[in-house]
Parts: structure tokens; C-alpha cells; sequence
């Protein structure tokens, strides 16, 4: 019997562990290009993002991902609250992460001791991820991004709509694209068998 979020139309976690975990939760502005993903403005002016459809651009998200190998796949995070997850994301999964901040030129410069030829990028904030963005555009490769409410999307070919600031919302996020890659790639068959859980991604504070 596969498990019961794993049935049609369901949320890949319950809705409230989404909201606890604040990844609803956007920022004071908002692009023209995440308006779509935009439920509400609160009355504190803080921009809601729509959970149904960060939860359905996560599972798309990982059936992308898993057409790459592993191997072939660099996560990024200059943030520091993205720094474990993309860590832990990476080691699970067998993928490349960089963490922390990116050296100019590692997509792009043979010659550096850690470049690195990725076949897809995936960044935790288009923003403060811009340096190794660039080089994916620069070099061709797709761009999967966590993009919060105020993101310019222009270069990321698989939106993922979501809180990239906070410690723990990137922790579920990055939580889930494993978990979710794991299954699309038939390692695990059911959410039970992923033994982590969210807090093993979460940032120490």
C-alpha cells in the first residue's frame, strides 16, 4: 500500500507542518514574475505564498532532477540557514554542494582546483545565489531555485516557490526534494523507508 500523502492530489507533508515551518511565509516585496505564486498580501504587508503550489513545484521539481545522475547535480547556498540543508541534500543524494560562498569561475575556469561541470544547478536564492547563476547561464546548464516572493525568476528554468530564509523552511524544502528524488529514482519506494527527518536539515542557530 503506498502511503496516504503519497496518493493523488495530496500535499507531500501535511499542510500544517508547511505552515509551522513557515514556508508560506514571503517578504515585504514582490516580483512580477512570482505573482502567480502569491496567495495573499497579511495586513503587515508580508506576501503569502500559495503551500498547494509550492508542494506540487516541489514534486516537479525532483521528477526533474532525477532525469540527471547524481553526480551531476550542484546545489548552492550562500545563505547561511541554506548552508546545512544543501549539505545534507547533497551527501544523501550523492550530488556536489557548495555551501558557504562560491569562488568566482568554479563553472567556468578549467583551471581552478574546484571546477566543477555540473549538467543542472540548483540554487537555495537567485539572489544572494547570483555568482553561480550566472555561470550556469553563462555555460548553458538548467537552473532549478528556491524563489521567495520578491525573486526575479528570469533565469531559473524550475521554480520552486518558497520561504528561502528562513532555518527552518529550507529545511522542509530540502527535506523533501531528497526524500522526493530518492523515490524518483527508486532507492526508497515509501516515505517510511527515508529515515531522516526534517530537523537533520535544519541549521544549527
Amino acid at each position: 500500500m503506498p502511503d496516504e500523502a503519497e496518493a493523488e492530489g495530496t500535499l507531500l507533508v501535511p499542510e500544517d507542518l508547511y505552515l509551522t515551518s513557515g514556508v508560506h511565509i514571503g517578504t515585504q516585496q514582490k516580483s512580477k514574475d512570482m505573482k502567480r505564486f502569491i496567495f495573499k498580501v497579511r495586513s503587515d504587508g508580508l506576501y503569502v505564498l500559495d503551500i498547494k503550489k509550492t508542494d506540487e513545484r516541489i514534486k516537479v521539481a525532483t521528477k526533474f532532477l532525477a532525469r540527471f545522475d547524481p553526480k551531476d547535480i550542484l546545489a548552492v547556498s550562500a545563505r547561511q540557514y541554506g548552508q546545512k540543508p544543501v549539505k545534507t541534500f547533497a551527501d544523501i543524494i550523492g550530488a556536489k554542494s557548495f555551501p558557504g560562498r562560491f569562488i568566482p569561475g568554479t563553472l567556468t575556469n578549467p583551471a581552478l582546483p574546484q571546477y566543477v561541470e555540473p549538467e543542472v544547478l540548483l540554487v537555495t536564492d537567485p539572489a544572494a545565489d547570483a555568482q553561480p547563476l550566472r555561470e550556469a547561464v553563462e555555460t548553458g546548464i538548467p537552473i532549478v531555485g528556491i524563489c521567495d516572493a520578491n525573486n526575479e525568476t528570469k533565469y531559473v528554468d524550475v521554480v520552486i516557490p518558497g520561504n528561502n530564509k528562513g532555518r527552518r523552511s529550507l529545511a522542509l524544502i530540502y527535506y523533501l526534494l531528497t526524500r522526493e528524488f530518492l523515490k524518483a529514482k527508486g532507492v526508497i519506494k515509501e516515505n517510511r523507508e527515508f529515515t531522516l527527518e526534517v530537523k537533520d536539515f535544519e541549521a544549527s542557530l
